[in-house]
């Protein structure tokens, strides 16, 4: 399953976002609308309620968007690590 979204919370609790910028071509077409819709909702929720959103995100388990991976510092994951340097800011 190939990672499109990296999210990342700071030490005050703010998220980042980031997004391959790639995505469109990973996704299927059935799902596009859906998870631009997904995107634009968690920046507005981030804003309003960023720790209760976050929780949400790393434990996603069912529909298009799924979590992969989750932990305290991105660099115990390698992998999202390198991934992250080509992802853009959301």
């Amino acid at each position: 399953m190939p990672v499109i979204l990296i999210v990342l919370e700071d030490a005050r609790g703010g998220l980042r976002f980031l997004v391959d910028p790639g995505w469109l071509a990973v996704v299927d077409t059935e799902d596009v609308e859906y998870i631009e819709s997904l995107l634009r909702d968690f920046l507005e929720q981030a804003k309003e309620q960023p720790e209760t959103l976050f929780k949400r995100l790393s434990s996603l388990g069912v529909g298009p968007l799924v979590t992969q991976e989750t932990g305290e510092q991105i660099s115990d994951h390698p992998s999202l690590l390198e991934l992250s340097s080509r992802f853009v800011q959301l």
